[in-house]
């Protein structure tokens, strides 16, 4: 782990909305795991006395999934250009994309990926949430 830089920038997006924004996506990496378990997709044996055994409250547990996601992507989309390329960049530096001194490079690259894709980029990181929180502490923002 990178240790954190002194702090040299004030950011434009909240920490604490990065911070809500690794949470949902922790949730929405943990759903995608759960539906995946032992290494099964979803494997279905049929056979002639097969029946619908599958039950649930129709919409209402699909609902709750979708709500989570639907959530994280309005909160991305409700962000301005400055605080989306500023998320991007936290994310990467999480990573190991760069290094925290590196920030204006990181900074740079990242609003050039800002756009109306950007939610569904930031949900394709498998590890988003972690690397968010990563990318706060390396860059010198200390939990709340």
């Amino acid at each position: 782990m990178q240790q954190p830089v002194e702090k040299e920038w004030d950011l434009t997006i909240d920490p604490d909305m990065v911070r809500l924004l690794a949470s949902k996506a922790r949730v929405l990496s943990a759903a995608v795991n759960d539906d995946y378990e032992d290494g099964k997709e979803h494997e279905v044996e049929f056979t002639e006395e097969a029946g619908d055994g599958h039950h649930h409250d129709g919409l209402a547990e699909e609902e709750e999934d979708d709500l989570t996601e639907a959530e994280f992507r309005e909160l991305v989309g409700d962000l301005n250009v400055d605080e989306a390329a500023e998320l991007v960049a936290i994310a990467w530096i999480g990573r190991g994309d760069y290094d925290a001194d590196e920030w204006n490079e990181a900074l740079a690259d990242a609003r050039q990926r800002v756009n109306n894709r950007l939610p569904g980029y930031l949900l394709g990181m498998p590890m988003l949430g972690d690397w968010l929180e990563d990318g706060l502490q390396a860059i010198g923002v200390t939990s709340a």
